[in-house]
C-alpha cells in the first residue's frame, strides 16, 4: 500500500534544546524515502521514529550550515553499514561540494552502497520518475541555499455517470484507461483531470521569488519560521522568515496544510507561532512541528 507522509526528526534552529533535536525530516512518497537536511543526531532520531537506512532513496540538503548538514556523516556511514541494496542520490548546493566531501569522508569506513552525487547549481528539475518530479529553487540566505519541490504528475479521475451513459463498465474501464479510447469513446469523454499532489520544503531564507514559487499550490508546505513577527528585522538580517511571513506565503499560494518548523531557542511558547500564523490570515490546516511528529500528505482534492 502506498504511503505519503512527512516524518519530523528534528525542529531546532542553530542549536538543539532539551526538547528539540537539530533539523532532520523524511518524506515517504509511495515506495521512496527522501531525507531532508540531516543535522546532528539525525541517525538516532531515525531510530526513534522507526525510519531505517533502507528507507532512504534520496538525501536533499538545502545548505551547508551545521544544523542542516552535520548529520550527513553518520547517515552516509549508516547506509553503508546496513548495506542498503539500492542507489541513494544526494542533492546539495554545488558551491558546498567541499563540505559534502568532508562530511562524506569524515572518518574511515567501508563503502558498500552506490551513493550518487547530484549537486544543484541552478533552478530546475533534478529528477523525474513515474511518481514525481523533483525540482529546486534558489533561496536567499547568507550561504547558498535551495528549496525543494515535489510534484506528482496529473492523472485522470473516472466519472461513473459518464461511463454509465456510454454503457462502459467492468474490464472495459481498465482497457479505456490503458488505451485512451474504446470504440468512439475517448478517455477525456468519461473522466476529468485529477490534479497531482504537491509538496515543498523551504528552509533558511528571507522572502524571495524562490519561496513563492516553491509554495504555489502545495498540498503540504514545510517551511521555516525561525522568528516571531516582532523580530522581523532580526530575521531579515540573518536570512530567515517569521511565523507571519511564512503563513502569508502559504495564504497567498493556496497551501492546504502548512507545517512550521526550525524554531529559535529564544521562544519558550510554540503556540505563539500558531497565533501569529493565524493572525496573518492563513485559514488552511496548520501544524507547529515537534520532534517525531508524523504528518500525512493531504488526500487529493
Amino acid at each position: 500500500m502506498s504511503v505519503r507522509e512527512f516524518v519530523v526528526l528534528g525542529t531546532a534552529s542553530q542549536v538543539p534544546t532539551r526538547h528539540r533535536n537539530h533539523n532532520g525530516y523524511l518524506l515517504r512518497w509511495d515506495g521512496e524515502g527522501i531525507l531532508f537536511d540531516p543535522g546532528e543526531g539525525t541517525q538516532r532520531q531515525m531510530l526513534r521514529a522507526g525510519v531505517a537506512a533502507h528507507d532512504l532513496n534520496r538525501i536533499c540538503v538545502t545548505h551547508f550550515h551545521g544544523d542542516h548538514s552535520l548529520g550527513l556523516a553518520g547517515v552516509i556511514q549508516r547506509i553503508n553499514l546496513d548495506q542498503v541494496p539500492h542507489e541513494v542520490t544526494a542533492h546539495y548546493p554545488r558551491s558546498g561540494q567541499r563540505f559534502f566531501d568532508r562530511l562524506r569522508y569524515a572518518t574511515a569506513y567501508r563503502e558498500t552502497v552506490r551513493l550518487t552525487e547530484a549537486p544543484v547549481a541552478a533552478d530546475g528539475i533534478l529528477a523525474a520518475t513515474p511518481s514525481y518530479t523533483l525540482e529546486a529553487r534558489k533561496l536567499s540566505h547568507p550561504v547558498e541555499s535551495y528549496g525543494y519541490r515535489l510534484t506528482e504528475p496529473d492523472g485522470r479521475r473516472m466519472l461513473p455517470g459518464r461511463l454509465a451513459a456510454h454503457g462502459i463498465g467492468g474490464p472495459d474501464v481498465g482497457r479505456l484507461q490503458r488505451e485512451g479510447r474504446l470504440g468512439d469513446v475517448t478517455l477525456e469523454d468519461v473522466s476529468e483531470v485529477r490534479r497531482g499532489q504537491r509538496f515543498a520544503f523551504v528552509m533558511d531564507t528571507r522572502l524571495c521569488d524562490g519561496v513563492h514559487a516553491l509554495a504555489e499550490g502545495c498540498d503540504l508546505l514545510v517551511i521555516e519560521s525561525t522568528f516571531l513577527d516582532e523580530d522581523a528585522a532580526l530575521a531579515a538580517d540573518h536570512g530567515h522568515l517569521t511565523a507571519g511571513q511564512a503563513a502569508a506565503v502559504a495564504r497567498d499560494a493556496g497551501v492546504r496544510h502548512l507545517v512550521l518548523t526550525h524554531f529559535s531557542q529564544r521562544y519558550p511558547d510554540p503556540e505563539e507561532f500558531e497565533r501569529q500564523a493565524r493572525a496573518a490570515g492563513f485559514e488552511g490546516e496548520l501544524t507547529v512541528a515537534y520532534d517525531l511528529l508524523r504528518v500525512p500528505v493531504p488526500k487529493r482534492r
